[in-house]
């Protein structure tokens, strides 16, 4: 069974950093392209950043313009864990944060969420 369990939301400051993780379970992550997606409330969900399957270099990351810079996509394949390091955040990033199984776009399996708010 394939599940995706985020973690690592919270409240932080403008400026502020928070890291997001993403435990799968039932697959293997390192052999997917896996993505970061965000909704607010009364808006669809917003496309964040993507990364590629592991080629042995890594795999290769992918950008919403709004967080280019200032967030970073990984993996942890020991772990079987994805991640999402976001600095310099904004209050417009305030949003629940869902890990999700797939390319930009084209998701099959998505986590519960975790709840992300940027505030002073």
């Amino acid at each position: 069974e394939v599940q995706l369990v985020e973690s690592g939301g919270g409240m932080v400051q403008p400026g502020g950093s928070l890291r997001l993780s993403c435990l799968a379970s039932g697959f293997i992550v390192r052999w997917y392209a896996m993505s970061w997606v965000r909704q607010v409330p009364g808006k669809g969900p917003e496309w964040v950043s993507s990364i590629n399957p592991s080629d042995g270099s890594g795999g290769s990351t992918d950008y919403a313009d709004s967080v280019k810079g200032r967030f970073a996509i990984s993996r942890d394949n020991a772990k079987n864990t994805l991640y999402l390091q976001m600095n310099s955040l904004k209050p417009e990033d305030t949003a629940l944060y869902y890990c999700a199984r797939g390319p930009r776009f084209n998701y099959d399996f998505l986590g519960q969420g975790t709840q992300v708010t940027v505030s002073s």
